[in-house]
């Protein structure tokens, strides 16, 4: 597997600007030998002009990275009721991955009206040669995993896959361990990774549409009090399953200056590799 770092450890809770510079999260990056970042419109997306992009680009290809995924809407990780809009117009997102050197989209799908529209865009991307992506999240279609699996085969378009989120399928009462893996492996094409612990007590609550208000906290990646995501567990069942694609960290810090940016991504680093066997 390959080693992302998303920008998101350093994004403002608006989810719409970064905390730090963006070549500096890219230097991090490259310095502690992380393969990609994951792209979110905090940096470039949909709203920046061609030279933005293009900066961003030579950013990345500069520290020697790649870019593992674009999320190019705002509305996207807001999970708002505009984030299925992308999908009606999708030849924007496309061109933001396209001049990043990404042949990976973040979508989002919210009612059933939205599969037409999936389809559509999925041709688009297709011919440009890349995928169209959905996150397991609460409040949408892929919440749950059987649910997921049926909107796919509506969908029935083969650069239309998942990206496995554990902390989601967890927060919505899901399986998430090897069997879930072996049943959604036609389509898994991404991988985040977050940790939290459901909890009465929690200081943060997310809606779900299968359990209703779901309150928790989120954990280290390295907690070990066994409340959270087992993520040897994850990692075996990702060995087991033949996935080779990019392990992204995606969880959400608030992170404010370089030097703390710089402390996580190396305690991060070194806990996935305590999970290789």
């Amino acid at each position: 597997m390959k080693l992302s770092l998303s920008v998101r450890i350093a994004e403002a809770a608006c989810k719409t600007k970064l905390n730090i510079p963006f070549p500096e999260i890219a230097a991090i990056a490259a310095e502690l030998g992380y393969s990609a970042l994951c792209m979110r419109a905090s940096v470039a997306g949909v709203q920046s002009s061609q030279a933005e992009l293009e900066q961003v680009r030579s950013i990345v290809d500069q520290a020697g990275l790649v870019v593992s995924m674009v999320t190019a809407d705002f509305n996207i990780p807001q999970n708002n009721n505009q984030a299925p809009d992308a999908l009606k117009n999708i030849e924007p997102s496309l061109h933001v991955a396209e001049v990043l050197g990404s042949r990976m989209v973040r979508v989002c799908l919210k009612t059933e009206a939205d599969i037409p529209h999936a389809q559509q865009a999925a041709d688009l991307a297709a011919a440009r040669g890349m995928q169209l992506v959905h996150q397991f999240h609460p409040a949408c279609l892929f919440e749950e995993v059987a649910q997921s699996v049926t909107v796919l085969k509506q969908i029935n378009r083969p650069n239309v896959g998942l990206i496995y989120e554990p902390a989601s399928l967890l927060m919505c009462g899901q399986e998430y361990r090897e069997t879930t893996l072996r049943q959604i492996l036609p389509w898994l094409m991404n991988v985040y990774v977050q940790n939290l612990v459901i909890t009465a007590d929690g200081p943060d609550h997310l809606e779900t549409w299968c359990l209703g208000d779901r309150p928790f906290q989120l954990l280290p990646y390295w907690d070990e009090s066994g409340r959270g995501i087992d993520f040897r567990q994850v990692m075996s069942g990702l060995k087991t399953v033949g996935y080779d694609g990019f392990f992204t960290v995606h969880q959400a810090e608030g992170i404010v200056t370089s030097d703390d940016a710089r402390a996580y991504a190396v305690r991060c680093k070194k806990w996935v590799d305590s999970l290789e066997p």
